[in-house]
């Protein structure tokens, strides 16, 4: 019998997984993908929140402002990007000057620091490209940008480093209270825990209702982005706002880490837990909504599109802890923004929980430091030399839009809980995100991995078992399977 088991492999689920390393204890973490950061932590605004638009004394006003405080010493000690850029609320009419004073006075209450309101010319000065119709807007200087991948790897590499165990394609079918803990049936075999932590995202609500009689209920909330070449990075360079709503801080439009531009999310209810696919009438929302806030909005520089649900529980806040029915079943189910600022602290409240429910002590060896992929597009030529001559596979550049080398994805594949996919590599290095969108690097990625996993390619999947990329072999080579089409190669 595992001490703890983790269903779930995004960030929380990894954050979670980090800080219950530091106790001497058996944690296993179960992942229905092929990869971590598979589901809402791969396709999210990449914000760490200041913290004001929270209710005040909810878990969400509490852990997005440890939370928020914790990561830029995490991204040093865990060697993933992070920026504080501050964030700007757009207030458009005088009417609305009420609301963003309640917003304000509502960050004051939660212990934001540095806020401020701003009129529109001030506004203007620190943003030239906002929109002239903007008459006022809340300023919080200790908002900030990360990357949602680099956060969520760092963390489970570093977990694993400390001795946490990942089963990637176990995906949990039944949970079951046993004598002195819990049984998790999965496709690939029966697990036991004397707790269990339930991660899981969307899915969250399905595991809980199968040990507590009192049942909540997830609905996934879909949002859709549009990203944009670096030639549009510079447009802003805080993280800009609209006055929240009902259902959302509504749509953004900020910088990213590696210099990009981002807007989104939209928000609509759906019923379907995979519904991950664009639509036309809701990236011209998003798009006419993004062009409110920046006045020549750079929609030709859009390279893609995505999008991705949030796990809104209806009560507005997370749920954390135990239910009173199931001892040792410790939920973070509701995990929607701000949950990718919360993780740190999420991790370290429910690592702390477990530890007094199992009496767990602190390991004198815990490893703290973790250090990421170097980045030949983001070093310094004296860097860049030093890298190429330690490793001349440094030297061989295989993505050209993000100058990725093929020392960099041989190094994502031979890490702790490396990579296995095409998506893992490109999470991990960049390569495929960039103008091209993977149409120049995917054959050499293939190769790569083919060759580092000992592989055909024809084996090499984009995101595990179903999504093969290659089709077979004919007499001249192999057979690329793309959008339905054959293609040689």
């Amino acid at each position: 019998m595992t001490d703890v088991i983790i269903v779930g492999a995004g960030v929380t689920g990894c954050a979670i997984a980090r800080e219950l390393s530091r106790y001497s204890c058996s944690v296993l973490v179960l992942e229905r993908a092929w990869d971590v950061c598979e589901g809402t932590s791969k396709a999210n605004s990449g914000i760490v929140h200041a913290g004001f638009d929270a209710v005040p004394g909810s878990w969400k006003a509490r852990l997005n402002l440890e939370g928020s405080r914790k990561m830029e010493a995490l991204s040093k000690e865990l060697d993933f990007p992070y920026r504080r850029n501050g964030s700007l609320v757009l207030c458009f009419c005088q009417e609305d000057r009420q609301a963003l004073t309640r917003l304000y006075e509502q960050g004051l209450r939660n212990g934001v620091e540095g806020l401020e309101i701003l009129e529109g010319e001030e506004v203007r000065k620190l943003e030239p490209n906002v929109s002239e119709k903007v008459v006022a807007a809340l300023h919080a200087p200790s908002g900030a940008i990360v990357c949602p991948f680099g956060l969520t790897i760092a963390l489970a590499e570093n977990a694993v480093e400390n001795g946490v165990e990942f089963r990637l394609g176990t995906e949990v079918e039944k949970i079951e209270p046993v004598e002195g803990g819990y049984r998790l049936t999965t496709a690939n075999g029966v697990y036991e825990a004397k707790a269990l932590v339930n991660a899981a995202g969307v899915y969250a609500d399905i595991f809980h209702n199968m040990v507590s009689g009192r049942p909540i209920r997830i609905t996934p909330r879909k949002g859709e982005y549009c990203l944009m070449d670096r030639k549009a990075g510079a447009c802003v360079g805080h993280t800009l706002f609209q006055m929240p709503t009902a259902l959302g801080k509504g749509v953004l439009v900020t910088p990213t880490v590696h210099g990009n531009l981002l807007t989104g999310p939209t928000a609509a209810d759906v019923e379907d837990r995979e519904s991950l696919g664009t639509t036309r009438e809701g990236l011209d929302e998003l798009l006419g909504r993004a062009a409110l806030s920046v006045k020549n909005l750079p929609v030709r520089q859009v390279i893609t599109s995505f999008a991705g649900l949030r796990a809104h529980e209806g009560g507005g806040d997370f749920i954390l802890g135990q239910p009173e029915d199931a001892p040792g079943f410790f939920d973070a189910a509701g995990m929607e923004s701000p949950g990718l600022s919360c993780a740190p602290a999420v991790g370290s409240y429910l690592a702390e929980e477990v530890g007094k429910y199992l009496s767990l002590e602190k390991k004198a060896n815990f490893k703290a430091v973790r250090k990421g992929i170097p980045s030949m597009g983001a070093a310094s030529p004296e860097e860049r030399r030093r890298l190429a001559a330690e490793n001349p596979l440094y030297a061989k550049v295989v993505c050209r839009c993000e100058m990725v080398t093929e020392g960099e994805i041989v190094d994502a594949i031979r890490r702790p809980l490396g990579a296995s996919t095409l998506d893992g590599v490109k999470r991990r290095t960049r390569a495929g995100m960039g103008r091209c969108q993977a149409g120049f690097c995917t054959p050499r990625v293939v190769e790569i991995l083919a060759r580092e996993l000992g592989q055909d390619p024809g084996q090499i999947t984009k995101r595990g078992p179903g999504s093969e990329l290659l089709s077979g072999h004919h007499k001249d080579g192999l057979c690329v399977q793309v959008s339905g089409d054959r293609r040689d190669v």
